[in-house]
């Protein structure tokens, strides 16, 4: 009898570890993923849960989640939808904090095509030019901007190509089925460094600043996993990882 305690207790020693790791849905805005991909996976070894990412565009999914996709915790691109859903009642009290602050570029696959200025912008020399869709993108919002307030939306209109997000943005201008393009910076940056092609890096003061918000919904309320991502993201080792990218982290620990 006595071996058979010991073989049930052997059991659930194994069994217990797999039994509070978790699996976590995670709605991610587009510009952050490949940060977050890193971030995930170093949460993963960390922690032994398990993320399941799905990426786009942060208007997508204010929509998907008010309609009641299982998310649990959302990466905004910007800070009006994670306030929104705040209002709604739609996520944990408190839960919402800016973890970044993103930074746009004008970008070409092109070496030598865009020489860290305005100027192949400015004179028009370009057949089409990427964004993302204002509707759905904060980055979108932010080319907007930046092309009001260099006086060029008029002149650039007729040319152009809107991605429903920041990534097929991306793509339009990786394929070379648009010259140019309003990217996110942490699209073209890894470890500090350009890529590929050519770009410049817009002055912030020609946008409005890109905060971007976080939020544990309700689905993750309960969530240790959920709420153990919300922690991790504030770590310096994660920081770093924003910071390769072109991030300015925001968020802080307490």
């Amino acid at each position: 009898m006595r071996s058979i305690s010991i073989i049930c207790l052997l059991v659930l020693s194994l069994l217990l570890p797999t039994a509070k790791a978790e699996e976590i849905s995670v709605a991610v805005a587009s510009n952050f993923t490949a940060p977050m991909k890193e971030i995930a996976s170093l949460f993963e070894q960390s922690t032994g849960h398990k993320v399941r990412l799905s990426f786009g565009s942060s208007g997508k999914f204010y929509a998907q989640i008010k309609h009641g996709a299982p998310f649990q915790v959302f990466f905004s691109a910007d800070q009006k939808k994670p306030e929104q859903l705040e209002r709604d009642r739609l996520i944990a009290p408190s839960s919402r904090f800016t973890y970044a602050r993103g930074r746009l570029a004008l970008w070409s696959s092109q070496k030598g095509f865009v020489k860290g200025n305005a100027e192949r912008l400015k004179q028009l020399q370009f057949n089409k030019l990427a964004l993302a869709n204002p509707k759905l993108a904060p980055y979108g919002v932010a080319a907007i901007e930046v092309l009001e307030r260099l006086s060029l939306i008029e002149a650039t209109q007729n040319k152009w190509v809107q991605g429903e997000n920041i990534a097929q943005t991306y793509q339009f201008v990786s394929t070379g089925n648009a010259e140019l393009g309003f990217v996110a910076l942490s699209q073209i940056l890894k470890d500090g460094k350009l890529k590929t092609g050519s770009s410049w890096v817009i002055p912030e003061n020609l946008y409005n600043p890109i905060k971007q918000d976080v939020v544990l919904l309700l689905r993750g309320e309960n969530s240790p996993a959920a709420q153990a991502l919300l922690s991790f993201i504030k770590e310096p080792q994660v920081k770093q990882i924003m910071t390769s990218y072109g991030y300015k982290p925001l968020a802080a620990n307490p």
